[in-house]
C-alpha cells in the first residue's frame, strides 16, 4: 500500500524532478524527509517551487544527501517569490483512500479517570503511527464527547473527532462493513482482511476486571446500527497472549503489515513490549518442563538454552526469563546437564505425571544460574 511519501515521490516524478531541498533547517534532521514535506503539505503550509539557485542542501527521491536542487520546499508565502510546481491542492487530489481506523469510545464512562487519561495518550501515540504512513487524519474517535475533547492534549484539529457513534460515521462515508480487532473473535486478522475500509478498535482494555471481554459489546452495537462486522483477533503463533492490548501497538501491528507487508508474527514482536512477552513465556515454559524427583523432592527443570529459543519471537530479555522462572518455581539447566539426569534417572507415573526419578546420597545442586 502507498504510503503518503509514496505520492509525493511519484508526483515528483511525473514533473521530472528527481531531488528536492528546503529551504530552512527544519526538516534536516528527519527521518523521511518526504513523508514530512507532504504532511506540511496536505496540511496546507508549504509548496514545492522552483528555484533560481540551488539550495545548499537537497535529498533524491529515496532521502539520500545530494549536492543542491532548483526545487525545493518552502512556506506558501513564497509563492509571489517562485514558481510553484506542486501546490497542497494538487497533492491532495492524489491522494488515495486509506482505510479508517476507528477508536470507538461508546464504553467511555466506564472508565476512570486515570483510565480515561491512557486513552488518550494511546489516541495520540496512534496518531503519531498513522502520520508516520498517511496523512494522520485516518484516525477517526467516536462519539468524541467534551470529556474526551478536554481531555486529549494531542493535535485535534488533525485527527476526526467524531461526535456521534460509530456506526453514524461509517454510514456518513458510505462504509457498511468493517473489520472489528476483538480478542475474543473465533477468526484471526488474515490477509483479505487488511483490504478493509476502516478498522475498528475499541477504546477500551477489556482483558480485565469488569471491562473483561467488553469489545464484543461494541460489535453488537455497530450491528444493530445495520453495519456488518468481521470479527478478527491479532494472534501470535496461534494464540492471543503476547498480542500488545494497547490501541496504539494494535494499530502499528496493523500498519506493518498492512504497509511493509510483515508476517503477522513480525508485526507482534515489532511492537511488543518485555511485560506481553513474560505474559506468554509464562505459559510457554511449563509445557517445555521435565519433573524430577530427587531424594524425594520435585523439581520442575527447563532446559536454559530455551532463552535463545523464545527471545527469537518474544521481545524477552534475560532478566525477564530468570523472572518468570521464579515465578513459576522452575530451574533452568544446560542441556548437556538435562541429558546426563536422564541417563541416570527412571521414568515413573505418580499423581497422574510423568517424572524422573533420581537416588542419590547427595543430590546435584540445582540452580537458576548455573
Amino acid at each position: 500500500m502507498k504510503t503518503l511519501a509514496d505520492v509525493l515521490r511519484d508526483a515528483l516524478r511525473e514533473r521530472g524532478i528527481e531531488s528536492f531541498g528546503v529551504l530552512s533547517k527544519r526538516f534536516r534532521k528527519s527521518r523521511n524527509k518526504l513523508q514530512d514535506v507532504a504532511l506540511e503539505m496536505i496540511n496546507g503550509k508549504g509548496a514545492i517551487f522552483r528555484v533560481p539557485e540551488k539550495t545548499s542542501v537537497a535529498w533524491d527521491l529515496n532521502g539520500n544527501r545530494v549536492e543542491g536542487s532548483h526545487y525545493a520546499y518552502a512556506p506558501l508565502c513564497m509563492a509571489e517569490k517562485f514558481e510553484i510546481v506542486l501546490s497542497p491542492e494538487e497533492l491532495r487530489s492524489r491522494l488515495p483512500e486509506w482505510p479508517r481506523f476507528v477508536i470507538d469510545l461508546s464504553l467511555w464512562g466506564e472508565h476512570t479517570q486515570k483510565e480515561k487519561g491512557k486513552v488518550c495518550l494511546q489516541v495520540i501515540q496512534s496518531y503519531g503511527l498513522l502520520k508516520e504512513r498517511f496523512t494522520g487524519r485516518e484516525l477517526v474517535v467516536a462519539p468524541a464527547n467534551e470529556e474526551f475533547k478536554r481531555l486529549f492534549y494531542g493535535p485535534l484539529d488533525r485527527i476526526t473527532a467524531y461526535e456521534g457513534s460509530t456506526a453514524e460515521f461509517l454510514k456518513e462515508n458510505g462504509i457498511d462493513e468493517v473489520v472489528l480487532l476483538d480478542p475474543w473473535a473465533d477468526e484471526v486478522l488474515g490477509e483479505d482482511d487488511l483490504r478493509a475500509k476502516a478498522f475498528v478498535i475499541g477504546g477500551i482494555v477489556d482483558t480485565s476486571g469488569k471491562k473483561r471481554g467488553a469489545t464484543p459489546k461494541i460489535g453488537e452495537e455497530l450491528e444493530r446500527g445495520g453495519i456488518k462486522v468481521r470479527r478478527r483477533k491479532i494472534v501470535l503463533k496461534g494464540d492471543v497472549i503476547g498480542v500488545p492490548d494497547r490501541i496504539n501497538r494494535i494499530v502499528g501491528i496493523i500498519l506493518a503489515m498492512m504497509v511493509e507487508g510483515k508476517s503477522m508474527d513480525e508485526a507482534v514482536y515489532g511492537f511488543q513490549e518485555p511485560l506481553h512477552a513474560r505474559w506468554r513465556l509464562r505459559k510457554e515454559l511449563p509445557r517445555r518442563a521435565i519433573r524430577y524427583k530427587i531424594n524425594g523432592k520435585t523439581y520442575r527443570v527447563v532446559e536454559k538454552e530455551l532463552f535463545d529459543e523464545y527471545s527469537r519471537w518474544l521481545r524477552i530479555r534475560w532478566e525477564d526469563f530468570v523472572k518468570v522462572l521464579q515465578e513459576l518455581d522452575l530451574v533452568a539447566l544446560e542441556r548437556r546437564r538435562i541429558h546426563h539426569l536422564n541417563k541416570i534417572s527412571n521414568p515413573r507415573v505418580i499423581n497422574g505425571k510423568l517424572h524422573r526419578v533420581i537416588l542419590l546420597k547427595k543430590a546435584a545442586m540445582l540452580c537458576y544460574n548455573c
